[in-house]
């Protein structure tokens, strides 16, 4: 059968649906998050406290806004839609042992709306929204009891939308807790639920949930094909290049290693087996990693089906004489967005080229776009024309390796269609939308959706299938 390219766009669940606590939805990590900005981080409270703006609890009501968001995107000719299934609206606690029906109601309405717009359904089954009781009763994934745990939910999600879903996402972006680098105590959490700071044994504690969130990909992708053979399963990894300062072969070979440091779960979902030289790297710092036997039969039968690829940017390798000052080095020949992104399109082809030389499997482009202070001007239009530049030139690159370089690309996903919460900084300033929603970083706004330059352009990037950028 005659695999379709995709055009679409991603959005995640804690990011736009909003009625945190409505229709018996349980509380999540990032419920317990506060609102922050690029230069001060999120707060994370451990309980809810009044009078203070928790951004997920009103998201930009996706929750209630469904229909009219997705006709949008179907106006703009929108063949795939990737949401998240929120693991607290099935399951409240994460161990319940009823499923919350209104839950699955929910996303069936929704699945069901994408259908009747003839838009692909993608689902991401972990996408930073983990039942916060999962960390206080169990220690999150550090407890090999949230693997099975997890793996209950996906299968009762998986059953529930059988036949009317065909492509699944295990997980989105766990590839960037390596226990070899020091983490930000917002990013562990968002992943895991739990502070990098607060950790007891960091490089130890890392490396047990990165085995135990690979072991639980592995076993859920071998899962959904038992369920029904027709089912592909991905997962999503954040990924980019690390170029070297210069060509001293120093710095090669630290730029190299910077990068690798994004692979090695990539590496264990693809080859059937969690990798040899992460292993050895582990046992020469005293890291033991939980591996049962029969581990070795769920990564030999859960590889992937397909990669999903986050491209935002590429990376400086910053060498050991610049590493005390505050500012990193920066690529002379890639410019920056206005929050400080670079911008590199020939990244993405880069990327594509590597993974799928390295794998062989199909690439599914799952985000990519421009985080950007959209100004309203008068007569209240958008006219982003910096966002239609950045994706056009991304787009021609996407082309490019698949014509050019023989890349296998299934679809072009951006990340957002609608403009949702940030999920680093929890702001509305950072937009990244074709749809402009009424709301400011403080939560007021009417949420009226209005179009921007942008919509009209995607709209006609699909209608010729990227042949007129």
């Amino acid at each position: 059968m005659h695999q379709p390219f995709f055009w679409g766009g991603s959005i995640a669940a804690h990011q736009s649906e909003g009625a945190w606590n409505l229709d018996g939805k349980g509380p999540a990590i990032m419920d317990y998050v506060r609102q922050g900005t690029r230069d001060v981080p999120r707060q994370i409270d451990k309980e809810i406290v009044t009078n203070v703006r928790y951004p997920s609890h009103k998201g930009i009501d996706f929750y209630h806004r469904y229909r009219e968001d997705i006709a949008m995107f179907a106006e703009m000719g929108f063949t795939a839609l990737r949401i998240s299934v929120d693991w607290s609206r099935i399951y409240p606690h994460g161990d319940d042992e009823v499923v919350n029906q209104p839950g699955l109601e929910y996303y069936h309405a929704i699945i069901d709306t994408l259908l009747e717009y003839h838009i692909e359904p993608i689902i991401t089954l972990y996408h930073f929204e983990l039942p916060v009781n999962l960390v206080h009763s169990y220690g999150s994934w550090l407890n090999r009891k949230v693997v099975d745990l997890y793996v209950r939910f996906c299968q009762i999600v998986m059953r529930a939308f059988n036949n009317k879903v065909r492509y699944w996402i295990t997980f989105n972006e766990m590839n960037h807790l390596d226990p070899m680098t020091t983490q930000t105590d917002i990013f562990t959490y968002m992943i895991t639920g739990l502070k990098y700071s607060e950790l007891s044994n960091p490089i130890q504690d890392l490396a047990t949930i990165g085995y135990h969130m690979t072991l639980a990909s592995v076993r859920v992708a071998k899962i959904a094909r038992e369920i029904n053979k027709e089912n592909q399963v991905g997962c999503v990894f954040g990924l980019s290049p690390v170029y070297p300062y210069d060509c001293h072969p120093d710095n090669v070979m630290c730029a190299f290693k910077e990068s690798e440091r994004d692979y090695y779960q990539v590496d264990a979902m693809c080859t059937g087996r969690f990798p040899e030289y992460k292993l050895s790297e582990y046992q020469s710092h005293g890291i033991n990693v939980p591996i049962e036997p029969e581990d070795a039969d769920d990564f030999r039968r859960g590889k992937l089906d397909f990669i999903g690829l986050n491209y935002y940017y590429s990376r400086l390798q910053q060498p050991q004489r610049f590493a005390d000052q505050e500012e990193r080095v920066k690529n002379p020949y890639i410019e920056q967005s206005r929050w400080g992104w670079t911008i590199d399109p020939v990244g993405i082809r880069y990327t594509m080229n590597y993974i799928h030389r390295r794998y062989g499997l199909p690439i599914m482009i799952t985000e990519n776009g421009l985080g950007a202070l959209d100004d309203v001007i008068e007569g209240g239009t958008i006219d982003d024309g910096y966002r239609i530049e950045y994706l056009a030139k991304h787009i021609e690159q996407v082309k490019k390796a698949m014509v050019e370089d023989f890349v296998t690309c299934i679809g072009y996903l951006t990340w957002a269609p609608i403009d949702v919460i940030s999920a680093t900084t929890g702001e509305m300033r950072k937009r990244y939308g074709f749809i402009y929603v009424d709301q400011d970083d403080s939560g007021a706004g009417t949420l009226r959706r209005q179009r921007k330059a942008s919509f009209n352009w995607f709209k006609d990037v699909i209608k010729n299938n990227g042949e007129n950028l």
